[in-house]
């Protein structure tokens, strides 16, 4: 089943069912008007989706739209609860390496997570309003999951009947900024404007064999300015999987119907598959010739983050983003 928030109805959307093939959608006010309705009440709204999801699928249904990504919201327009980790830890290692600083061993089997502003997430075609391009703009190619409610002390065992909804994330970063707020050891808050999702949610059915072992397993591709910048693969160097995450997270807290689990950066160890942003690129040039080239991005660049399947169809629709001035 395919998800959609159109940007309309107020500041959480109006949901739509999306086809597979992601040109029709309809609105199912009579099943819930909003995502997180639906997720409120998703024993009750899952079943019925599915059934108008079948049927959109299956032929013309009365009411249909045609779908277009330009006129949606990220699924969750806003959430209560955001976290991001950071699983692929070949990825912290590569940045403090960088830097020649040793990684802690913890890091291997305690995740690194951070709570993340959620009141206002971009749409995935909206532009990305930044102050200054000084600041050292870069994309962070992610997966995630939205669960519905989970208990405090959730194992990895119990959590994937909690993780109803999987989507692409792009969560920018302004790395000009964050060596000094973790200086001052309270985590980032400047330095992580909004993320923006992809155009629609789809339950991790919609993969087939695609999901298993709590995560993704097909490659995300990212663009910058039209040319292939990463296309690593989500199902290889996944340090921690999404239902360890979600175990970890839920250690001291319950976790509301609607919270959005990222993945943190895709990384792999085969360079060749590239990167997924742009600071882990710098990374290795340091390592390889003692300094960055590739420039972070400025106003006009354009990013784009998308997935598909083994037959090249787009599963998740396209993020494509625009730096620009406030």
């Amino acid at each position: 089943m395919k998800l959609a928030s159109l940007k309309t109805g107020g500041r959480d959307g109006t949901l739509v069912v999306v086809s597979r093939d992601l040109r029709r959608a309809i609105p199912v006010p009579e099943v819930a008007t909003t995502l997180q309705a639906a997720l409120d009440n998703w024993s009750d709204a899952e079943p019925r989706l599915a059934s108008v999801y079948k049927e959109l699928n299956e032929g013309a249904v009365e009411g249909e739209i045609t779908f277009d990504e330009k006129t949606v919201a990220s699924p969750l327009p806003r959430a209560y609860h955001w976290v991001d980790g950071s699983a692929y830890v070949n990825h912290v290692e590569l940045v403090r390496k960088a830097r020649g600083a040793e990684m802690p061993e913890s890091f291997w089997h305690d995740p690194l997570v951070y709570q993340g502003g959620s009141d206002a997430f971009l749409g995935p075609r909206d532009d990305i309003p930044v102050p200054s391009d000084e600041f050292g703009i870069d994309m962070e190619a992610e997966t995630a999951v939205i669960t519905d409610d989970v208990p405090m002390g959730c194992t990895s065992a119990e959590a994937a009947q909690h993780i109803k909804l999987l989507m692409l994330v792009n969560d920018v970063s302004l790395r000009g900024l964050i060596p000094g707020e973790l200086a001052k050891g309270f985590g980032f808050y400047q330095s992580k404007p909004s993320s923006a999702f992809s155009p629609v949610a789809i339950t991790p059915d919609e993969l087939g064999d695609a999901w298993r072992e709590g995560t993704i397993h097909r490659p995300l591709r990212t663009e910058l300015n039209g040319k292939l910048f990463g296309e690593p693969e989500c199902g290889v160097d996944m340090t921690f999987n999404f239902l360890q995450l979600i175990e970890h997270v839920s250690k001291t807290r319950q976790l509301g119907a609607g919270t959005i689990i990222g993945s943190g950066t895709v990384s792999n160890y085969d360079r060749s598959r590239g990167s997924s942003c742009i600071a882990e690129k710098r990374m290795l040039e340091t390592i390889e010739s003692g300094s960055p080239s590739t420039p972070f991005m400025s106003y006009g660049d354009r990013v784009r983050i998308e997935m598909r399947d083994s037959d090249g169809n787009n599963i998740f629709g396209s993020i494509d983003q625009k730096i620009v001035r406030p």
